[in-house]
């Protein structure tokens, strides 16, 4: 007989299920979240425990690899996968959840989540917190500006430089706004001083990582694009195909189809890393708007935006995007300035053999 454990995880507490083959509860009880006492509780089941699965959430990385360590099989699992499942249960409760997990891990209807390594982790939150305090930093400026449009100040034509001086000239006659406007000025001072910071220390990592400069030799592809990538694929080999990686960030359709009479593809799906679909989608538009020079993804993304808008192209670019960073990355591919345009760094290193390798061509292939 062999035995399937669901874990509950909380910041405190953790509810542990395990059931057997044929689905009958052998244990449930609620532990301190850690990994020995989880082990500690499973310990009359070890021998015969053939998956242990937990959702994936802010302790996923550091419970797991500790699990792993204690030789426990723990899988982590998708979360929009694991809560499409669990919709069946009638009541919610840690137990009703813990419950439901297991039967997922017996019942083998799973995805697994890939687990990043620390270093990762660590670039990722120096993305994450550069993003929230350039998102303070906006959001502070625009309530400086609502504010003002109750005395008729509209602030047009005021570049980011001399934002604060034209608010202090602006309100210069009234003593208690005057003194209002100067604190919020020097909190946005101070947060822009922060990001500053910040994004200098992305510029420096990204200078120093060999990876991230041969994907900024892609047009208008910047340091926080080139990062954002890396730290979210974190092992390219994951993927079969550099094709599924735009799936991955959500940059495909989604599709809706029922019989014959329904089938509906939709906008993109948007599932994936956010940061890192917007990172694309900017790269993407200024290729197309900023970049000046030849080049073959480009003139793609002008053919698609005649046919159908700029938004789409945009998108089809960033997709195309993707998949190009992901191909550099597995076949080791470079690319070097000359004149007319872009061109392969050095011969086809593709890795992909006959008819797989025509469907993908190798850098040297798709940049003129």
């Amino acid at each position: 007989m062999e035995f399937f454990c669901g874990l509950d995880v909380g910041i405190d507490e953790t509810a542990i299920c395990v059931v057997d083959d044929k689905g009958k509860v052998a244990l449930e009880v609620a532990v301190v979240t850690d990994p020995d006492a989880i082990k500690a509780a499973l310990t009359p089941y070890l021998g015969r425990l053939r998956r242990l699965g937990h959702e994936a959430g802010s302790p996923s990385r550091w419970l797991h690899p500790e699990l792993l360590k204690l030789g426990l099989p723990a899988v982590c699992l998708k979360t929009f996968h694991v809560r499409a499942a669990l919709k069946a249960q009638r009541n919610k409760t840690d137990r009703t959840d813990a419950l439901g997990l297991a039967h997922l891990m017996r019942t083998g209807w799973f995805r697994k989540v890939h687990i990043k390594s620390a270093a990762c982790y660590r670039l990722r939150l120096l993305l994450t917190h550069r993003r929230n305090l350039k998102r303070k930093f906006v959001d502070l400026e625009n309530a400086i500006r609502h504010s003002l449009k109750v005395f008729g100040i509209r602030l047009s034509h005021v570049g980011r430089g001399g934002f604060a001086q034209a608010v202090r000239e602006a309100v210069a006659g009234d003593a208690l706004v005057s003194e209002l406007i100067d604190a919020m000025l020097n909190a946005r001072a101070a947060l822009w001083k922060e990001y500053c910071r910040l994004h200098d220390l992305v510029v420096k990592l990204v200078a120093g990582h060999e990876l991230c400069r041969r994907f900024m030799q892609i047009p208008d592809v910047g340091p926080v694009a080139a990062l954002s990538f890396m730290t979210a694929v974190d092992d390219p080999s994951r993927f079969k195909r550099s094709r599924d990686v735009a799936a991955y960030f959500g940059l495909t359709s989604r599709r809706w189809q029922s019989g014959t009479s329904i089938d509906v593809q939709g906008r993109i799906s948007k599932a994936g890393d956010a940061d890192v679909r917007r990172a694309l989608y900017e790269a993407a538009s200024a290729l197309l708007t900023r970049f000046k020079r030849k080049d073959k993804v480009k003139t793609w993304g002008l053919a698609i935006a005649k046919r159908t808008s700029h938004r789409k192209a945009t998108v089809a670019v960033a997709r195309k995007l993707a998949v190009i960073m992901h191909a550099m990355w597995v076949d080791g591919t470079f690319l070097l300035r000359r004149s007319g345009g872009l061109a392969g760094g050095r011969q086809c290193t593709c890795r992909r053999q006959g008819a797989q390798a025509a469907r993908r061509p190798c850098m040297t292939r798709t940049q003129m």
